[in-house]
């Protein structure tokens, strides 16, 4: 009898754009990639942070890159996609957030949010699958997304439409892309520690109501991401596509 071989989790010779990549769980997906071997190109509007990471990366022996990119401006994202391409692997970790009761909610909030967690995160998937698609390469793209795409939050009405949105899209393109052999999936995190985040965490009611909702009784680190991207990125998840990965700490099992 022959035993069955562990798919690899490595990514070496495969070339992964990070959106978003610049602090927070982008900048933890863009290391956890280009440890497993990737060559990593870090993204986002401001460079500055990115070439400091970058230059991490390098001197302990990692292959990074950097490239101004703003998602929400979907043209330049286009061209640069295009230009820069093909991919094997997108991360998309590029978001944003404006907390506020729904009746209180303005049409600039909205479209703010809108414009970069959805229109943004759905150009910039179908960017880098056209040019997967014209290579004729297989490809893993993954949208960071969050348990907000499953639940409903207080205050947070418009990120949920949102997220809820970025799992429908991604079911499509799954779809879609599936005869190319390009994977589409996303992660769903709970509450985080991050520079996006810490409003929150200073807010004792709001720390009060996740420590209620997290069955594991602590919020989520950005090293809690770090393999769930390595997965979705690698062979090791090859029959995965048009679904989702929650990493919630029990928050939706109820």
């Amino acid at each position: 009898m022959s035993l069955p071989k562990t798919p690899s989790f490595r990514l070496d010779g495969k070339r992964a754009l990070i959106a978003g990549a610049s602090s927070g769980i982008g900048l933890g997906c863009a290391v956890a990639l280009a440890q497993a071997g990737a060559t990593v190109t870090l993204a986002a509007r401001s460079i500055e942070k990115l070439e400091e990471t970058a230059s991490q990366l390098r001197q302990a022996g990692l292959l990074a890159g950097t490239l101004a990119m703003d998602v929400s401006d979907i043209k330049a994202t286009q061209k640069l996609v295009a230009s820069e391409g093909p991919f094997d692997i997108l991360v998309n970790s590029a978001g944003t957030a404006a907390h506020s009761l729904a009746i209180e909610t303005t049409e600039e909030d909205y479209d703010a949010v809108a414009n970069l967690n959805t229109k943004g995160a759905y150009f910039l998937t179908t960017s880098v699958a056209k040019a997967l698609i014209a290579a004729k390469k297989p490809g893993s793209l993954i949208n960071l997304s969050s348990q907000m795409a499953h639940v409903g939050g207080i205050e947070r009405a418009v990120y949920c439409a949102t997220k809820h949105a970025v799992e429908g899209f991604t079911k499509a393109m799954a779809i879609e892309f599936g005869p190319y052999k390009i994977r589409v999936n996303t992660i769903c995190p709970t509450f985080v520690r991050t520079a996006l985040t810490e409003p929150t965490f200073a807010n004792p009611d709001r720390v009060k109501w996740l420590e209620e909702k997290i069955k594991l009784g602590r919020v989520g680190e950005v090293s809690d991401i770090m393999g769930a991207v390595v997965y979705l990125a690698s062979d090791a998840s090859a029959l995965m596509t048009g679904t989702h990965m929650l990493i919630d700490g029990g928050w939706t099992a109820d």
